[in-house]
């Protein structure tokens, strides 16, 4: 019964897509839709959040979760390497990529990633986890996700004196601008490969990157291992690399903010609240807000992930309603306006600045996957995660 009606919420999806691909002024909504629901069954089969992961490593010393977020930087950098490739084979000039997640290098960046990184803690998971969680019935995310809009609101009436005093002199800092595409992949590889290595030597407690395989091959075991078993850290990252690859080429970055960071600006123009004008946001490349009445292409893309997180929950009998208090939903209330106000400034989250823009060899990616790392160690050390 559960994969019965799993399948037919997967049946329901596909014939949106179907449905939307036949409204020409909305071409890239289907792609959106089949991208998210990708992404939403390697996220809840995976368990790919990044807060989770980023727990496991520090506070139970098992790392090979983290192998997963490695994995997927590699794989989406080779992916990017080669349509950049096309896009702009001279990478000597002043030009960057088209919309891909490049931002400006500052400490306004590092600020909002460490709050990002104290949201995750004090919420229990970053934007995309929440996402994915949600279909699995973690009620916390209601409230984070609810702090996270009140976080973008805070953000856009912050954004114009941190722009203008700290975010518009800020240096774009893109690798192949200075070794080309080559040299940026090989430096890449290179960090990540130094990363694995020290996230193996750490992981004491870690599991093994690899499973034992199984003894006979039959129908239950490989349907036990495609619905119930958590996937392999080293698939589920190549996948989300390819998955992230084939988004910017026929959409845009993966991202899972857009949406709401629009919803939470319309709302605002709506009520006239703060100022029309963001300075310079215009010019930036990220999860930008724009005023819409209509749900964007990130809006289907979220909603095929929340849907078919559901569904893969569902039919491996993990869906559960968790309990929610007045203390673990005021706690995730306020880690999600850090989330909110994090991403907004950062043009992103963990998914469209973090991988995104480090499989774009951005700077920026890499600073942000620092300091959000840094202020969920924060977080954690200070036993943030437990209020939840």
């Amino acid at each position: 019964m559960r994969t019965a009606i799993s399948f037919a919420v997967i049946a329901a999806l596909l014939l949106t897509a179907f449905i939307l691909s036949s409204n020409v002024s909305n071409s890239t909504a289907p792609i959106s839709l089949l991208i998210g629901m990708s992404l939403g069954l390697l996220l809840e089969r995976g368990r790919f959040c990044f807060f989770c992961i980023f727990r496991d490593g520090i506070e139970d010393k098992n790392t090979t979760p983290f192998i997963s977020v490695l994995v997927a930087i590699a794989t989406g950098s080779i992916g990017y390497a080669l349509i950049f490739g096309q896009f702009l084979p001279d990478t000597s000039t002043d030009r960057l990529p088209p919309v891909a997640h490049i931002g400006p290098v500052s400490w306004v960046l590092a600020v909002a990633a460490f709050a990002f990184g104290i949201g995750m803690a004090l919420s229990g998971a970053c934007i995309s986890g929440h996402l994915y969680r949600l279909g699995q019935g973690y009620l916390r995310a209601i409230p984070a996700l609810i702090g996270t809009l009140i976080g973008f609101v805070i953000a856009f009436l912050t954004w114009n004196w941190l722009y203008l005093n700290a975010i518009s002199d800020a240096p774009t800092i893109w690798l192949p601008h200075y070794v080309g595409y080559s040299g940026a992949l090989l430096i890449t590889l290179a960090a990540l490969l130094g990363l694995a290595f020290f996230a193996i030597r750490k992981g004491v407690n870690s599991d093994p990157i690899r499973k034992a395989p199984v003894a006979t091959l039959s129908l239950s075991a490989t349907l036990k291992s495609l619905i119930t078993d958590r996937w392999s850290p080293i698939a589920t990252g190549a996948i989300v690399g390819v998955v992230g690859t084939i988004a910017y080429l026929r959409v845009e970055p993966l991202g899972v903010t857009r949406q709401l960071s629009t919803t939470a600006r319309t709302f605002m123009d709506a009520q006239g609240i703060g100022t029309d004008t963001l300075v310079g946001l215009d010019r930036m490349a990220g999860c930008i807000a724009v005023v819409a009445e209509t749900i964007t292409n990130n809006g289907w893309l979220v909603i095929g992930l929340v849907a078919t997180s559901f569904a893969a929950a569902f039919a491996g009998g993990r869906f559960k309603f968790s309990k929610l208090t007045a203390k673990n939903s005021s706690t995730a209330l306020i880690g999600g306006i850090l989330l909110g106000w994090g991403s907004m400034t950062s043009l992103g989250c963990t998914i469209g600045v973090l991988l995104s823009g480090t499989q774009a060899f951005a700077l920026s990616g890499w600073l942000f996957f620092a300091f959000v790392f840094l202020g969920s160690y924060v977080g954690i050390k200070l036993k943030f995660h437990t209020t939840g």
